[in-house]
């Protein structure tokens, strides 16, 4: 099917019967831009057109479809030709525009999937649900594409293309989990108890543990090693507290102001501001927090928090000798002499460097259990 040829004829004929452009359109329902679009060859007309084009233009669909007047002689081998080339034409016009509608299908599923990650937070269902969904969409598209594929080799392609996008749909997710210590959104698994939730992903399980406080952090336990009894557990802000964090401000001498600054903020309280003060003679080191001890101190929150910080400010700072925890309601004043004797395996945490492994079974586990920091506490401290 030649369509310049044909477009040539159509207007050829038009110019015979003395019609324009627009009276032309006017009498099929079409724009004078489609009439010219037809001449010039870039359209062919609309197959449901083509009977009443070629009675306003006086000729044959035989005559319209070869682009030519047709003689008698070859009337009917040409009305044979035209009939497969239509076929061959109408069938290419119907695969391009299903191509057209699947790659629409493609690229706006895949949108939806990606777009769901940045609209929705990772601990809402409802990223990877659209997620998902916009994965099945695209999956519908691709397999339009590969329609003319045997059953079995479609099947193969959309499953391997699935799992292709899903794979990395999880991957992100991971990545997003392992950076930024998040839930992740491909939880297949959610648990939920008192200050806990465990969500279980594919590639890690994720513990977000003092759940909508101050003091929320994230494990994410990528070996699976850990269960609900065996995960560190503390009632601070393990992300800043922890020892992993806090170690990076160990420091000879106390009065190093923004090494010292450093290392309280990322403490316990710090959280409700505070300001401090170094006695360089003394080498004291006074913290005036702005909250009144007792309105913090609900299951023993205060408590811990003092004894927290005394070991850990003691273990990283070689020369302070006092510290003094001022509050709106009292003052907590503890020396290092205190702290070495009175505070149970205060050498197996810090002898001549500080034992993370011990930092963290002697001082972080212990703040769980109440009884103990009411006797260590009473002991130490003289409010």
């Amino acid at each position: 099917m030649d369509i310049i040829k044909i477009g040539k004829f159509i207007a050829e004929k038009r110019k015979e019967k003395k019609l324009t452009q627009e009276g032309l359109a006017e009498k099929l329902g079409v724009t004078p831009k489609t009439i010219s679009r037809w001449e010039n060859g870039n359209y062919m007309p609309d197959i449901s057109l083509l009977k009443p084009l070629s009675e306003e233009l006086g000729i044959t669909l035989n005559d319209l479809i070869s682009g030519e007047k047709v003689d008698k002689e070859h009337y009917q081998e040409k009305l044979e030709e035209n009939i497969i080339s239509t076929i061959d034409y109408t069938s290419k016009k119907v695969y391009e525009k299903n191509k057209v509608i699947a790659e629409i299908l493609m690229f706006f599923g895949l949108g939806l999937a990606f777009i769901a990650f940045t609209i929705f937070p990772s601990e809402s269902s409802w990223g990877a649900i659209y997620s998902v969904v916009g994965t099945v969409i695209s999956l519908i598209g691709f397999s339009k594409l590969n329609k003319k594929k045997s059953y079995i080799k479609r099947l193969l392609l959309n499953l391997a293309y699935f799992i292709v996008i899903m794979t990395i749909l999880i991957g992100i997710d991971y990545a997003n989990v392992r950076i930024n210590n998040v839930a992740p959104r491909f939880s297949y698994l959610i648990e939920t108890n008192e200050n806990m939730i465990i969500y279980k992903a594919p590639l890690c399980n994720v513990y977000r543990i003092n759940r909508n406080t101050k003091n929320e952090y994230y494990i994410v336990d990528t070996k699976k090693s850990y269960t609900e009894e065996t995960v560190p557990v503390t009632p601070f802000n393990r992300k800043k507290a922890g020892i992993d964090n806090i170690i990076k401000f160990k420091d000879q001498y106390v009065g190093n102001n923004s090494n010292d600054s450093h290392l309280i903020d990322n403490l316990p309280l710090s959280e409700y501001g505070y300001v401090f003060e170094i006695d360089s003679k003394n080498l004291g080191l006074t913290i005036d927090y702005h909250i009144t001890d007792w309105y913090i101190n609900e299951n023993q929150y205060l408590e811990k928090c003092l004894l927290y910080n005394t070991v850990s400010i003691f273990s990283l700072i070689d020369n302070v000798q006092d510290i003094t925890f001022n509050f709106s309601g009292n003052s907590y004043k503890v020396n290092r002499k205190q702290a070495q004797e009175l505070y149970p395996n205060y050498n197996d945490i810090r002898n001549n460097e500080i034992n993370k492994d011990n930092f963290n079974k002697y001082l972080e586990n212990k703040m769980n259990d109440n009884e103990f920091v009411k006797t260590i506490f009473n002991k130490i401290f003289v409010s």
